[in-house]
């Protein structure tokens, strides 16, 4: 039952949210139609670091705490200390930039997660 809330609400956001997609403002996950999710985290794309910076800044105005998604591995202190890098980093790091979670957890609200989906099509108006 609680990953079932997980899925709903993850599935509010997506509907919440796609006019900025389909507006080209920000990108979803891209979850194909033979795929299913847990609904763990959810993301979006900013454009930039600096776009994604600027909205963590407002969504802390509004009392939302969103976070970056992940620091690749191979630009981590651990992963600078226990492995090494080979090739070229094409992807990664810019789009690791890019990412940014919306506050996702079991018990939160349909009323705080349409709250947090507002204030982000309020911050790209």
């Amino acid at each position: 039952s609680i990953n079932a809330i997980f899925v709903k609400r993850w599935k509010q956001y997506a509907a919440e949210l796609e006019a900025l997609v389909v507006s080209k403002k920000i990108q979803l996950p891209l979850i194909s139609k033979k795929d299913s999710i847990n609904g763990h985290c959810f993301s979006i794309k900013t454009k930039n670091r600096e776009e994604r910076s600027e909205l963590i800044s407002f969504l802390q105005t509004q009392n939302i705490q969103a976070q970056f998604h992940y620091v690749p591995l191979h630009k981590s202190e651990f992963g600078k200390r226990a492995g090494r890098f080979t090739g070229e980093d094409t992807y990664t790091t810019n789009e690791s930039s890019r990412l940014l979670r919306l506050p996702l957890f079991y018990n939160i609200t349909e009323e705080e997660v349409n709250y947090v989906a507002e204030c982000v099509k309020e911050f790209y108006r």
